[in-house]
């Protein structure tokens, strides 16, 4: 089979396209011929840093990727939720601060824990599906732990990429009011998905127009949290989903303040990408694939992801 290796921690020169064998699944796996990658930030982070080493746990070849849909093509032992020919994606072995995980999804084939994927929506496509599992989950999982409420005032920043869109469906879903931050460019999509209203951060300070809020989704890192802070009504809550909170001053400003500041660890769970399958399948959420690339365009894919200017998600196509 094909596969995209990483040689070693780097830029995306050391991406290689290589002829490997096609893995067999074990106990409780399925094999999967994969139809479409997703590509996630992640994934760059994993490339270029010394966190490298911990996800792979000194594995070779090293094979990036957790997003995938694809079709099954062969049980491993003890499966019976699902059966060949089935298609399905999810978000396979994502590395938590206690153990390492890789999806190995670069692959033309790749092996799938039953528990980590769910049927693909057959009003889906393969590429919507794969720009789904780690996006979707970075805030279906938080907001099922600290709720949004019915009637809520929710602000997305950055709610133009690939987490960013499909935040705003998921707390449309929960009932709330969505103010949506992005370049202007974006605006006609956002509120095609469903934001009720736009902030175009280019031409306008957010603060100086907008009421505070219940619950602020921070997609942007370190000090905008300073300031996406300072439009919280006391006792709402703040997602952050880049900066771990405990010990931090973001800690003791909250405290200051009385909000809660919070911030949560993706984990593989096919239980939450079903649920995900359902409000696709009811047209609640709605993926949006700005660029898709070949599987030898790799490094390009990666390329368009390091411009931090992406809008929606970047999918990697096999079909």
């Amino acid at each position: 089979m094909k596969a995209v290796i990483l040689k070693k921690q780097g830029d995306v020169s050391q991406l290689e396209l290589k002829d490997l064998p096609i893995p067999s699944p074990g106990k409780g796996e399925v094999l999967v011929k994969a139809q479409a990658i997703g590509i996630n930030p992640t994934d760059i982070y994993a490339r270029t840093n010394v966190a490298l080493d911990y996800i792979f746990n000194d594995e070779s070849p090293k094979i990036l990727g957790w997003d995938i849909a694809g079709d099954i093509v062969e049980l491993g032992e003890g499966v019976s939720d699902f059966a060949v020919g089935n298609a399905v994606f999810g978000l396979l072995n994502f590395p938590t601060s206690s153990s390492p995980g890789h999806g190995k999804g670069y692959a033309e084939y790749v092996v799938a824990r039953v528990k980590d994927i769910a049927l693909k929506p057959e009003n889906i496509s393969y590429q919507q599906a794969a720009a789904v599992p780690l996006a979707a989950l970075t805030t279906w999982q938080p907001l099922n732990k600290v709720k949004i409420k019915s009637g809520d005032r929710v602000l997305i920043t950055a709610a133009g990429g690939g987490v960013g869109h499909l935040a705003i469906q998921i707390a449309k879903s929960f009932g709330a009011y969505v103010i949506a931050i992005a370049s202007g460019s974006k605006k006609e999509l956002l509120m095609e998905l469903g934001a009720d209203e736009f902030i175009d951060y280019q031409t306008t300070n957010f603060l100086d127009i907008l009421p505070p809020v219940d619950y602020v989704i921070e997609a942007l890192r370190d000090e905008h949290i300073e300031q996406t802070i300072k439009v919280l009504k006391k006792g709402g809550n703040l997602l952050s989903l880049w900066n771990h909170i405990e010990g931090t001053k973001w800690e003791v400003l909250a405290k200051e303040k009385n909000v809660n500041i919070f911030y949560n660890a993706v984990i593989s769970s096919g239980t939450d990408i079903k649920a995900l399958a359902h409000l696709m399948s009811k047209g609640i959420l709605r993926p949006y694939v700005s660029k898709t690339f070949k599987l030898e365009e790799m490094a390009l894919a990666h390329q368009e992801m390091e411009t931090n200017h992406t809008t929606g998600k970047i999918v990697v196509s096999l079909q």
